[in-house]
């Protein structure tokens, strides 16, 4: 089991980030965080150099913030670093890409235990190791801040192949998904209702009990595991055009029917039990891939739809109005923990 983050007074006598300083820091991680199959040089110099072997390199960043984004109180260090890692991954997945390279800055508080910095290195070493074939961590920054923030910049070799972009679906496409639909925002909802003290604080060891009792429902929040390798399995199937759900399903699969011009239909019946978690939820992180009519759908994706003629997403026979999604800026409530 691991153990949320404790930022408590009590806490601030173990050795501290302010205590070390960045040389030895920095010195203390790079022999944590993996090594990118394609580095040809790594952390130590004024910039990484990695190779690029189609020639073109597909990009992607993200931002962490402490408050809008996780709670430290219910985040361990290495949910943390696995996280920030998925999350770019997917990024790059949805373009039908292999991950190969990320560059990692953090900006922290000085009483941050030194503890976190490992544990998040930890994370970061481990989710590349398990999500993808060679990625790694091959530079970035340290930087001091009150409020712990994550950057990362991903990249990602296409192996020859052309990207798959929102805006190639065409009329009688199916819809499919690789990955969980609303698992994220169940898990979310769970972590605000139980793992809170009674004035609506995020509480660590609500949080460790909630991880003790039902993990398999917290986990998908707090330490996604998209299925990093489907984009290329999928870019090789022939899929027309693909996203990560970051946002949600219906706002997500909104952007690509405007991208495409085109329509969404998705059938309730296999969206799952909860149809309007699996709609309006975020944070999966799961591949949403259009095929060709007549396409035998690779592992791991299921059809959930039809793309047909027209505009904006569909349920069944009814248009979906419902906003959904994760907007930080209308969303957050202001607190951290």
């Amino acid at each position: 089991m691991t153990e949320a983050v404790n930022t408590t007074e009590s806490m601030r006598a173990v050795p501290t980030v302010g205590d070390l300083g960045e040389a030895e820091l920095l010195a203390r991680i790079f022999p944590r965080l993996p090594r990118a199959a394609g580095e040809l040089l790594g952390p130590g110099d004024d910039a990484a150099v990695v190779s690029v072997p189609d020639g073109r390199l597909v990009v992607t960043t993200d931002t962490m913030i402490h408050g809008p984004d996780f709670r430290l109180a219910w985040s361990s260090a290495h949910d943390l670093g696995w996280k920030a890692a998925a999350t770019n991954l997917a990024d790059i997945a949805a373009m039908g890409a292999s991950p190969t390279a990320l560059v990692v800055a953090l900006a922290m508080p000085k009483w941050l235990p030194v503890a976190v910095l490992d544990g998040f290195s930890d994370g970061l070493r481990d989710a590349c190791e398990a999500l993808t074939d060679g990625c790694g961590v091959v530079g970035g920054d340290l930087a001091v801040s009150e409020t712990f923030t994550i950057a990362i910049t991903a990249f990602g070799d296409l192996g020859g192949r052309a990207p798959v972009l929102r805006s190639g679906a065409h009329v009688g496409d199916v819809v499919a998904v690789a990955g969980p639909l609303g698992a994220a925002a169940a898990g979310l909802r769970l972590l605000f209702t139980l793992g809170v003290d009674e004035d609506g604080t995020p509480s660590a060891e609500r949080a460790e009990e909630l991880r003790s009792t039902r993990e398999s429902d917290v986990l998908p929040q707090l330490k996604p595991s998209p299925p990093i390798r489907a984009g290329v399995i999928a870019a090789d199937a022939g899929a027309t055009a693909m996203l990560d759900l970051s946002d949600g399903l219906a706002l997500d699969a909104r952007r690509l029917a405007n991208a495409s011009g085109v329509a969404i239909r998705f059938d309730s019946s296999l969206l799952g039990d909860d149809v309007q978690t699996a709609l309006a939820g975020g944070e999966d992180h799961s591949l949403l891939a259009m095929f060709p009519a007549g396409t035998e759908l690779p592992e791991p994706f299921r059809r959930i739809g039809i793309v047909e003629a027209g505009a904006g997403v569909h349920v069944d026979d009814a248009p979906y109005l419902g906003a959904g999604g994760w907007d930080p800026y209308r969303d957050w409530n202001d607190q951290a923990g």
